[in-house]
């Protein structure tokens, strides 16, 4: 039986800088296309809060870990049963969004595995930047040598890097970021400024990887830090239930939140609104978008923080509305 390679495409980027948003917009395109596409998104928290946003899309969910680290064997059973469907004639594209602390080199050692490289053909490592927040977690006065270094790995695993949230960064900043980025990733590897992940999305499909190359210098002074992780620290706590809540006081919760809290999202039920709503919150940005179809999907908040502490931001969130 002759079997074609799967065009395979690896989304990463630290946390909020918009991967599911330009995942949405290309799966949006594989479905103007009629391209079965699969999609593996993994999680770090218990839950995948966004799931609503993929409820027709052949999604496989990876939860509660890492797939570059403690849950990668979760990651080699889902590419199996993917294997399956392709064999059934029933996938023709595969896309990977990692969570925002995972290391992308991880995840390519497993496609390169002679098991999968069979089946899938890794075309490029896509990687997103948060322009307005990238200079902060450089410092080190201001994050951790954990979240510099995970910073530095996904910008030098990249094959082409779209530098997001332009609009909300300053053009001084912009042009620094720039620099810094070429300097970590190289003069040669393509950088996208873009404002919620617009970009002509030919570019984000080209083929970028030759692997009648892989075995160049650049690979192997990128392998010996595809062996550690660098976010033992970082994790995820799920708040639920989570009672009707008013639109201002649910900002000015977020808001206030430890600087130690990098990342938010949720559904909730918001006072005065008919039906659910999701939120994303980053960047000191908060955006909602209500949800069109809501059966079986349940408020709860997801925090993505640094050694963030589970019970005081419990008791927090439990004071809102009691001001």
């Amino acid at each position: 039986m002759l079997f074609v390679l799967i065009p395979t495409y690896m989304i990463s980027g630290f946390l909020g800088s918009g991967k599911t948003t330009v995942l949405l917009k290309l799966i949006e395109e594989c479905e103007r296309k009629n391209q079965r596409v699969g999609v593996i998104l993994n999680e770090l928290g218990e839950v995948n809060i966004e799931k609503p946003l993929f409820q027709k899309q052949n999604v496989k969910e990876l939860l509660n870990g890492c797939i570059c680290c403690t849950i990668k064997k979760d990651l080699e059973t889902t590419l199996d049963e993917l294997i399956e469907e392709a064999q059934r004639n029933k996938l023709d594209l595969l896309i990977i969004e990692g969570t925002g602390v995972s290391n992308p080199l991880e995840v390519k050692k497993v496609l390169e595995n002679p098991v999968y490289s069979s089946h899938f053909r890794l075309y490029s490592m896509i990687s997103l930047i948060d322009s307005s927040t990238f200079l902060e977690y450089q410092s080190v006065f201001s994050s951790t040598a954990d979240i510099r270094k995970l910073l530095e790995e996904q910008m030098t695993s990249a094959d082409v890097i779209l530098l997001n949230k332009q609009d909300l960064t300053k053009e001084k900043t912009l042009n620094k970021t720039i620099r810094k980025i070429k300097g970590l990733a190289g003069d040669s590897v393509p950088i996208f400024q873009t404002t919620y992940g617009r970009v002509p999305l030919e570019e984000l499909w080209k083929r970028r990887i030759d692997h009648s190359t892989s075995t160049h210098s650049s690979t192997e002074m990128r392998e010996e830090a595809a062996h550690s992780h660098h976010h033992s620290g970082l994790q995820a706590i799920k708040i639920a239930p989570v009672p009707m809540v008013k639109k201002q006081e649910l900002e000015h919760w977020l808001s206030h939140l430890p600087k130690t809290v990098l990342r938010g999202k949720g559904v909730v039920n918001l006072a005065g609104h008919e039906g659910l709503y999701s939120f994303q919150y980053s960047s000191n940005t908060l955006e909602f978008e209500k949800i069109q179809q809501q059966a079986g999907i349940h408020p709860a908040i997801i925090l993505i923080g640094d050694r963030i502490q589970r019970t005081e931001l419990l008791n927090s969130f439990n004071r809102i509305g009691k001001r």
